[in-house]
C-alpha cells in the first residue's frame, strides 16, 4: 500500500527537480524564506493564499491541491476556521463545489459552525455566487432541521427563491417545501416571504394558495402597522425593515386576493378588492418611497378596475385601458392578456389593438433572458408569455387566419412544455384538437414531434383529445 504524497512532499521533490534552495523557491512565490522553511518542515500548516502561491510555482491549476489540503487541514488536524474560510470563498471562485460539499459535511457535526457557515452562504448569495449559496443553506438547515430554529428558516427561504426557475412543477415542489416554515421565521421576513410565495403561486395558477398566504399576508402586516401606530410610550418600534413599506403588504393581500376572484370569474368581488387598494387614504407617512408606491397602487387599481369591467364584456373601457398599458411598459404583457383574455370570452374584435402593439408583442415572445418585471417576479412573467400565445392562437384561430393562429399555438405549447406547466399543456392540446381539420401536413408534423418530447403527458392527451 502506497502512502498519498502530501503537499509538503510534493513541494520537497519540486525543489529537488529543480536545484532550488529555500530562499529561491520563496523569492519565486513571494513569500518570505522564514515562511517556506516553517511549512517545509511541517511546523506550520499553510494559509490558503500560500497554497495558491506555491501551486502557481509548480505551474498547476489554480485549486489542484484543494482536496488533498482540506484532508491535511481538517481530517489529520483540528479544523481552524480562520483558514477554512478563505479556503470556501476561494473554493466558490473557482466553481469547486465537491471540495465546498466535502468541508461543509466534515464541519456541520459541530453545531458551532452552523451561524458561520450561514454567514458565508449570505456572502455567496450577495456576489452571486448562487450554486455554492445553496450548498451552504443545504447543509445548514440539514444540520438544525431538529433545532426548529429561525435559521432553519431562514436557510429554507433562500433556498425556496434559489430553486425557482423554468420548470414549473420544481417551483411548485420548492413552494410546498418553504411553505411549513414560513410561520418560523421572525414577523417582519415573514412578510416578504410571503409576498414571493404568493407571486410563485400565482404564475402557477394555484388559486386556493395564493388566496390563503395573501390573506396571512395581509393580516399580519396589518397587526405590524397597528403596532407602530401605538402610543409612544407602548409603541413598539420594529428591529427590523420589510423590503417594502408595510402598508404596501396589505395593498398586495388585496390585489393578489382580486386576481384570485377574476381567475375564478367572481368580478364583482374582484372589483371590491380593487377599491380596497385604490383608497389608501388611511396611509399617514408621506416619505419618498410611501408616496412611490401610494402612486403606484392607485394606478394598479384604476387599470384593474378596466379590467373588471372589461371581463364583465364592458367593451367601452378598451380606449382608456389600451392608454394605460401604451404608458406604462411594465404592465404592457400583463395589458396585452388581459385585452386577449376578454376579447376570446365576450367575442371583442380588438385587431387594432394587436396591430398596434405588434411590435411590442414580438418582442415579448422572442425575449431569451427574461427577468422580473416591476411587481411581476421572473416565473410570473414566463407564465404570462406562455399564456400570451396561447390566447393569441384561441383569437386568431376563432377567425379562421389558421396559419397565424397555429403558429402561436405550437410556440404556446412548446412553451409550456418547457415550463412543465400540465394544465396548459392540455389546454393547448384541446384547442388544436378543435381545430386540427385545418392543419396542414407540417403544422401537424411539427405538432406530432412536440408532444414525443412529453411522454409522460401521453395518456393525459389522450383523455383531453377524446374529451375536447
Amino acid at each position: 500500500m502506497t502512502n498519498t504524497p502530501t503537499i509538503r512532499t510534493e513541494l520537497e521533490a519540486f525543489i529537488k527537480r529543480r536545484g532550488l534552495n529555500i530562499s529561491q523557491l520563496g523569492k519565486e512565490a513571494g513569500l518570505n524564506a522564514g515562511t517556506v522553511s516553517s511549512i517545509l518542515k511541517g511546523n506550520r500548516v499553510m494559509a490558503v493564499d500560500q497554497l495558491d502561491r506555491m501551486t502557481a510555482v509548480l505551474a498547476l491549476p489554480q485549486g489542484y491541491y484543494y482536496e488533498q489540503y482540506i484532508q491535511e487541514c481538517m481530517v489529520e488536524a483540528v479544523p481552524n476556521w480562520r483558514r477554512i474560510r478563505p479556503l470556501l470563498y476561494r473554493c466558490a471562485e473557482l466553481d469547486k463545489l465537491d471540495c465546498i460539499r466535502q468541508i461543509v459535511l466534515l464541519l456541520l457535526d459541530n453545531l458551532t459552525y452552523s451561524p458561520l457557515l450561514f454567514e458565508v452562504a449570505e456572502d455567496f448569495l450577495n456576489q452571486g455566487r448562487k450554486a455554492s449559496a445553496a450548498l451552504l443553506y443545504e447543509s445548514v438547515a440539514n444540520s438544525e432541521r431538529r433545532q426548529h430554529s429561525e435559521r432553519l428558516a431562514f436557510c429554507q427561504y433562500r433556498l425556496f427563491t434559489l430553486r425557482l426557475g423554468d420548470d414549473q412543477e420544481q417551483n411548485l415542489q420548492a413552494a410546498l417545501q418553504f411553505e411549513p416554515f414560513v410561520d418560523r421565521l421572525d414577523e417582519i421576513d415573514q412578510l416578504d416571504a410571503l409576498r414571493d410565495l404568493a407571486n410563485t403561486y400565482r404564475s402557477l395558477q394555484r388559486w386556493d394558495k395564493v388566496d390563503k398566504v395573501a390573506e396571512e399576508m395581509g393580516n399580519l402586516a396589518r397587526i405590524q402597522i397597528s403596532l407602530t401606530q401605538q402610543p409612544r410610550s407602548k409603541r413598539q418600534e420594529l428591529h427590523k425593515k420589510p423590503q417594502r413599506p408595510l402598508f404596501v403588504y396589505v395593498a398586495l393581500s388585496d390585489l393578489f386576493r382580486g386576481s384570485v376572484c377574476d381567475a375564478r370569474g367572481d368580478y364583482e368581488q374582484a372589483l371590491q378588492y380593487d377599491y380596497a387598494y385604490a383608497d389608501l387614504s388611511w396611509v399617514q407617512d408621506k416619505d419618498e418611497d410611501t408616496l412611490h408606491w401610494l402612486t403606484l397602487f392607485k394606478e394598479w387599481a384604476q387599470a384593474n378596475i378596466k379590467v373588471s369591467r372589461l371581463m364583465f364584456g364592458d367593451q367601452s373601457v378598451l380606449p382608456e385601458y389600451v392608454d394605460y398599458i401604451k404608458s406604462h411598459n411594465n404592465e404592457k404583457l400583463a395589458g396585452i392578456l388581459n385585452i386577449l383574455k376578454s376579447a376570446n370570452k365576450s367575442n371583442f374584435d380588438v385587431d387594432y389593438i394587436l396591430q398596434y402593439f405588434e411590435s411590442e408583442i414580438s418582442s415579448l415572445i422572442q425575449q431569451k433572458q427574461l427577468k422580473a418585471v416591476g411587481v411581476y417576479s421572473k416565473e410570473l412573467v414566463s407564465d404570462q408569455i406562455g399564456r400570451l400565445l396561447y390566447e393569441l392562437a384561441h383569437y386568431y384561430l376563432k377567425k379562421y387566419l389558421y396559419f397565424k393562429g397555429f403558429d402561436y399555438l405550437l410556440q404556446g405549447l412548446e412553451k409550456f412544455i418547457t415550463l412543465n406547466n400540465e394544465t396548459f399543456i392540455l389546454k393547448c392540446v384541446r384547442l388544436f384538437e378543435n381545430y386540427r381539420e385545418f392543419a396542414n401536413s407540417e403544422i401537424l408534423f411539427t405538432y406530432r414531434n412536440l408532444l414525443k418530447g412529453g411522454d409522460e403527458y401521453e395518456k393525459k392527451i389522450g383523455v383531453a383529445v377524446n374529451g375536447a
